[in-house]
């Protein structure tokens, strides 16, 4: 897949349904993350879901179904900035062999070759220097599990936290397991996605920090309603709202 240019003067921005539906200001606060770096940001209204909850449910001609009107609100070599590991995942590593032998199968692999991960992309190709305007603070980082295993973005969004002075990040001590989420799996499956987010709430406290961060919002969903429902007073919050109100004056 061709890889757009380092320096673009604009990116399309793909929102993700739940930064629409519950993150609106996280989504909001990557845009200004963008546009404070000098680049147009271009958000296609029409835009919706990428595809991913029925693709995991084993459902591909809906998935398809869905996928190819995304397909279509890319038309310029821009980036493609995802505030979500999991979106930027099912784009850029399942769109080419969901539409292998279709009419737009090459215009897939231009979109999936184009998707970056927030992260990813403010470290990895606009090499961003955050001035942290905060107070100290302790916080911990909890990675999904596609921003981790596909996309491979978890130590960008920690480089990305580790340039603010006042913030301690605390590892957690079992970073590599699901929260538990899983898209419908928390649904299907409730009583084994309400032990495994019981489990990570634990090393979330565990680890003293005032503030869990993650760059996806069904973790964030899931982790914090749990918090909420067991009165662990930890806040959660997405990477780009995290970020913003670190280095806004």
């Amino acid at each position: 897949m061709a890889q757009p240019p380092k320096n673009p003067s604009a990116v399309y921005f793909f929102g993700t349904c739940l930064v629409d539906a519950f993150y609106g200001q996280a989504g909001m606060a990557a845009i200004q993350l963008l546009e404070r770096e000098g680049l147009a940001v271009i958000f296609p209204q029409r835009q919706s879901c990428c595809g991913q909850p029925a693709y995991n449910s084993g459902f591909p001609d809906e998935a398809k179904a869905v996928a190819r009107k995304q397909i279509g609100f890319f038309p310029e070599s821009y980036p493609i900035i995802v505030p979500s590991g999991s979106c930027a995942g099912m784009m850029r590593h399942h769109y080419p062999s969901l539409f292998a032998g279709d009419p737009l199968e090459n215009k897939a692999h231009d979109v999936a070759g184009r998707v970056f991960d927030l992260g990813q992309f403010l470290l990895r190709q606009l090499d961003v220097t955050l001035k942290d305007q905060g107070p100290p603070l302790s916080v911990t980082w909890h990675s999904s599990c596609h921003a981790m295993r596909e996309m491979q973005v978890t130590e960008d969004a920690k480089a990305l936290i580790r340039q603010l002075e006042n913030v301690n990040l605390v590892e957690l001590s079992r970073e590599y397991e699901c929260c538990g989420f899983g898209g419908t799996f928390a649904v299907k499956q409730p009583s084994l996605s309400g032990a495994m987010v019981q489990d990570k709430v634990a090393d979330i406290a565990q680890t003293g920090a005032e503030r869990v961060i993650t760059g996806d919002g069904g973790c964030l969903l899931n982790i914090t309603g749990a918090m909420e429902k067991g009165a662990v007073p930890i806040t959660g919050q997405h990477l780009a709202q995290f970020l913003w109100e670190r280095t806004s004056p």
